[in-house]
């Protein structure tokens, strides 16, 4: 069992990451299903929350099936980001996440995300505020440091640690590399190694593959993993690890049937949270990893993103089923 302050979770979780247009409440329940130990809303703008904007308080939209899960922050301003973390905390998540990893221009050109990394200070003091604000637990999410030079992760998790946060997960990459090159946990494994650290260590970053996720644990000793772009389109990815470091077998690969099962639960319950237009909408991107290689699989995709209408792409869906099952059968 391992522990974030009271919040109990397995031996060694696997986290969902928190991304943008992505973390949804539609996508969590499906990566719920498939063995997602804890998970993280997309993250949430403090200027938003406390000016009542509506993206961003439907984005604290969490629900009793989801739990474990965290509610992440991201912002410039400690006062905004304390006065967010307190309107936060009353949609009662399981913890309070803080984000000083997004790479992005909108984020970090704004003085937050990653942008913190090159103000330690400036982020122990917004942290702390937030610590003190909450009887939550309060995480934090970053990256090994800005660029090559300030590669200052370990510092960093001191520090958050003494004042008060119960996990740190980290991204091994700086935000110049945005997600070019490899990741590098070697420093993560320094943060997870360092004595004075005593709370749990996640690592973040190219994580895509059972026999990845096992070479970290097992090369790394982190405490356990987050896993972001790989379970696009694949929430599977989950139970997939678990098997393999369990077991040391794979599980069998979702069958087509599995496939359209999963990508239509994804699609209604993203219509009922957001309405038809929306749901429909913000589901597009999705399709091309659902059916990630299948062979002349384009016109299906077309029709799928084309589609304003929910009954015509839950029956494109059962044709691809028909066709894609046939084709297996007949081989």
């Amino acid at each position: 069992m391992l522990k974030i302050g009271s919040l109990e979770l397995p031996e060694f979780p696997l986290l969902l990451a928190p991304m943008e247009d992505v973390s949804d409440p539609p996508f969590r329940a499906v990566c719920k299903a498939n063995g997602a130990d804890l998970m993280y809303t997309e993250f949430v703008s403090s200027e938003g929350l406390i000016r009542d904007a509506f993206k961003s308080k439907q984005k604290l939209d969490i629900f009793e099936s989801e739990r474990p899960i965290g509610i992440q922050l991201f912002g410039s301003e400690i006062e905004s980001m304390k006065e967010a973390a307190i309107i936060a905390a009353a949609a009662k998540p399981d913890l309070i996440d803080i984000n000083y990893g997004c790479p992005v221009k909108q984020v970090a050109c704004k003085g937050a995300g990653a942008a913190l990394l090159r103000d330690i200070p400036k982020m122990v003091e917004m942290t702390k505020s937030i610590v003190d604000c909450t009887t939550l637990p309060v995480t934090v999410k970053t990256r090994l440091g800005w660029d090559d030079s300030t590669k200052n992760i370990v510092e960093v998790a001191e520090r958050l640690q003494d004042i008060g946060i119960k996990a740190l997960t980290i991204h091994g990459r700086t935000r110049v590399q945005m997600y070019k090159g490899d990741a590098d946990w070697r420093l993560i494994a320094a943060v997870k190694n360092n004595p004075r650290i005593q709370i749990p260590i996640f690592g973040n970053g190219d994580v895509d593959s059972p026999e990845k996720a096992k070479l970290m644990k097992e090369t790394y000793g982190v405490d356990g993993i987050m896993i972001g772009r790989a379970s696009i389109g694949y929430p599977w990815i989950f139970n997939e690890i678990k098997q393999y470091l369990r077991l040391g077998t794979h599980l069998p690969k979702p069958s087509i049937h599995n496939r359209v099962e999963v990508c239509k639960q994804h699609i209604e319950a993203s219509v009922k949270w957001k309405g038809e237009k929306l749901g429909i909408l913000e589901m597009r991107p999705h399709y091309s990893n659902y059916f990630k290689g299948l062979d002349h699989f384009k016109e299906f995709r077309m029709r799928l993103v084309l589609s304003n209408n929910l009954q015509d792409i839950l029956s494109t869906l059962q044709e691809v089923e028909h066709h894609y099952t046939e084709l297996s059968f007949s081989e």
